[in-house]
C-alpha cells in the first residue's frame, strides 16, 4: 500500500453491537497502536430493529456512507449475524472511487459483502477477525492480529497459504446461499478456503454439494478447509467427518482437495486477503504485504 490505514470506519450489516463493546476495543487500539490509529464507529452500530443493527435502509446507508467517504482508510464490519445481504443492491452501484481503494474486513455473515466487492474489483476484500471477536477466549489477540494489518499491512497474521497464491475464504453455510446468485464471483485459478461453526455433519455435506458442484468452482485452483466448530451431535452418526465430506465432493467436482486452512470462527482465525491480479508482492521489505486496487475507468 502507498500508506498505512489509520481512519477505520466500523459498522454492522447484520446484528448491533454494544457501547461497551466498542468502548473496550478502542482502548486495545489505543493501547496497541498509540496515534496510529483512530477507529470511528459508525452511529448505526448501535442501532436495533428486531435482529439487525437498524431497518435494511438504515444499515445500507451507514455502509455506503464509509465506504464512499475519502477520509476512511479501511471498513471493519463489527459483527457477523445474519444481516449483509439483506443490503440494497443499489449500495454497489454507489460505489465511489474512494471505495475503490480502501480494506474491507470481515467474515461469516460478511462474506456476502466481500463476495460482492470482490466480483467488482472494489477494494481490498478480506476475511478475517470482527470487533465481537474480542469476546472470544484469546479475543485480544485477535484484535491485535487485525489491527496489525489493517494500521500498517503486517503479513504475520496473513494465513500462510495466502500469501503465497491468491485465496479467498468463507463460511461454507453462507457461501453455499449465494453462490448460485447472479452476482456472486467466479472463482477461476483461485484456493477457496471453507469453513463453519455450529452445523450439522449432513447440513456440511448437504452445502458443500452446492458449493463444489457450482459451475462458479469449475475452474478454482483447489479448496482448503478450515475448522468446522461447535458440531451438533445428530441421532445418528453421519459416518464422515468434516474432511471426509470435503474430499469425497473435491473428488466428485474434479476439485484439487489441498489440505486444511488455518481459519475458523474463533480468535485464532488468520487473515486472508482476496488479492488480485498483481497485488502480491512477494520481495516486500519487512514482511510487509503490498497490495492496492485501482479506480475502474
Amino acid at each position: 500500500m502507498d500508506a498505512p490505514n489509520k481512519n477505520i470506519a466500523l459498522v454492522c450489516p447484520g446484528g448491533p453491537i454494544s457501547p461497551d463493546l466498542a468502548k473496550e476495543l478502542g482502548e486495545i487500539a489505543a493501547d496497541h497502536c498509540g496515534n496510529g490509529v483512530i477507529l470511528h464507529f459508525h452511529p448505526q452500530c448501535f442501532l436495533k430493529a428486531g435482529h439487525f443493527a437498524g431497518t435494511d435502509a438504515e444499515r445500507s446507508a451507514a455502509f455506503l456512507d464509509v465506504a464512499n467517504d475519502p477520509k476512511f482508510d479501511a471498513v471493519w464490519f463489527a459483527r457477523g449475524g445474519y444481516g449483509a445481504g439483506r443490503l440494497d443492491d443499489n449500495v454497489y452501484a454507489s460505489l465511489n472511487d474512494a471505495a475503490r481503494l480502501k480494506t474491507y474486513l470481515g467474515y461469516s455473515d460478511a462474506g456476502v459483502i466481500l463476495a460482492r466487492l470482490d466480483a467488482l474489483g472494489v477494494g481490498m476484500p478480506v476475511h478475517g477477525p470482527m470487533a465481537t471477536d474480542l469476546v472470544r477466549v484469546d479475543g485480544h489477540a485477535a484484535m491485535r492480529r487485525a489491527l496489525d494489518f489493517l494500521v500498517s499491512g503486517k503479513a504475520d497474521g496473513i494465513e500462510p497459504a495466502a500469501a503465497r497464491a491468491r485465496c479467498v475464504a468463507f463460511n461454507i453455510t453462507v457461501l453455499a446461499h449465494f453462490i448460485g446468485l447472479d452476482w456472486a464471483p467466479d472463482f477461476s485459478g483461485r484456493i477457496v478456503m471453507l469453513e463453519d461453526v455450529g452445523e450439522y455433519l449432513y447440513r456440511t455435506d448437504r452445502a458443500m454439494q452446492s458449493i463444489l458442484l457450482n459451475p462458479k468452482m469449475k475452474n478454482a485452483a483447489g479448496v482448503m478447509l478450515g475448522r468446522i466448530s461447535d458440531i451438533p451431535e445428530n441421532d445418528r452418526p453421519f459416518g464422515a467427518d468434516a474432511v471426509d465430506i470435503t474430499r469425497y465432493w473435491c473428488e466428485r467436482a474434479g476439485i484439487a482437495y489441498l489440505g486444511r486452512a488455518d481459519i475458523g470462527h474463533d480468535s485464532d482465525n488468520k487473515i486472508v486477503p482476496f488479492f488480485g491480479d498483481g497485488d502480491i508482492d512477494p520481495d516486500a521489505a519487512n514482511n510487509i504485504v503490498q497490495f492496492s486496487r485501482r479506480p475502474q475507468s
